[in-house]
């Protein structure tokens, strides 16, 4: 279906908005996603009645759980080559598109960076997309001191030509697309660990938290765009980015940070 052909964020009111969103978010209420410390800190020594549904549901999370760590776990091919000589010594920056980057629209937006073809159904569609601000110079300074991937869970068909027109200082090593995500529960979840890179080395900069469930100790937060021209996120970002770049190991840091936010 047409709806699901582009990207990933929804936008409500936009006539296609299915079309260029797909996240959908984690909801505990609905027997979202357990950690291990939901499964096996379990209090089991007070007196609590535990029905048959409830240990089904603790059971077939468990086995999923235990499935996910296997897909995790399980060799394969890498979805990157081996680091380039120029790139030698340099950690990996992965960027998200929609909404981290760019804005993207099925509606006319007069201020609008560049309009991209997509072809859906036999249809050709006009795709409106606006720049984050601050996005040139964040990818220029970003691309003098990590190897920078863009990771998508677009389709390359959308994807390619926006990045054509986007990655003006020719930043952007490699791009990765929807195929490359593992899909749980209908969200494009980005595997790092398949990127055949050290996930020490690996930092990931993604509106969507579902995208980067398997390592949220590589994850940078950055609040969804739409249309905020006083935005300043990317740009805030970057001195921190290029003191991160030092680092051993970036999880330790990233995961000290998550942990005490103030």
């Amino acid at each position: 279906m047409a709806e699901t052909v582009v990207t990933q964020v929804r936008e409500q009111g936009d006539t296609f908005a299915n079309i260029i969103t797909q996240v959908t978010p984690i909801d505990p209420d609905q027997g979202g996603f357990l950690s291990h410390k939901d499964v096996d800190q379990e209090p089991i020594s007070s007196p609590i009645v535990i029905s048959t549904e409830d240990v089904l549901l603790v059971s077939e999370q468990r086995n999923e759980l235990l499935a996910l760590q296997s897909a995790l776990e399980t060799p394969g091919k890498d979805l990157l080559p081996p680091l380039a000589p120029k790139d030698a010594g340099k950690k990996c920056l992965v960027l998200d598109l929609d909404e981290t980057l760019v804005h993207s629209s099925f509606k006319p937006v007069a201020e609008a960076d560049f309009i991209i073809p997509v072809e859906i159904e036999g249809q050709t569609h006009s795709v409106y997309v606006v720049k984050r601000p601050g996005v040139d110079e964040f990818m220029k300074r970003v691309g003098e001191c990590y190897e920078v991937v863009v990771f998508t869970a677009s389709l390359a068909k959308y994807a390619d030509p926006v990045l054509d027109k986007l990655d003006i200082h020719e930043v952007v090593t490699h791009r990765l697309f929807r195929e490359a995500c593992y899909n749980h529960r209908g969200n494009y979840v980005k595997n790092l660990s398949q990127l055949g890179r050290d996930l020490r080395q690996v930092v990931i900069i993604d509106n969507s938290p579902a995208s980067y469930i398997f390592h949220p100790t590589n994850a940078v937060p950055i609040t969804s765009w739409f249309d905020d021209p006083h935005d300043t996120e990317l740009i805030d970002l970057v001195p921190f980015l290029e003191d991160l770049k030092d680092a051993d190991n970036v999880t330790l840091i990233l995961d000290s940070i998550s942990s005490n936010p103030n």
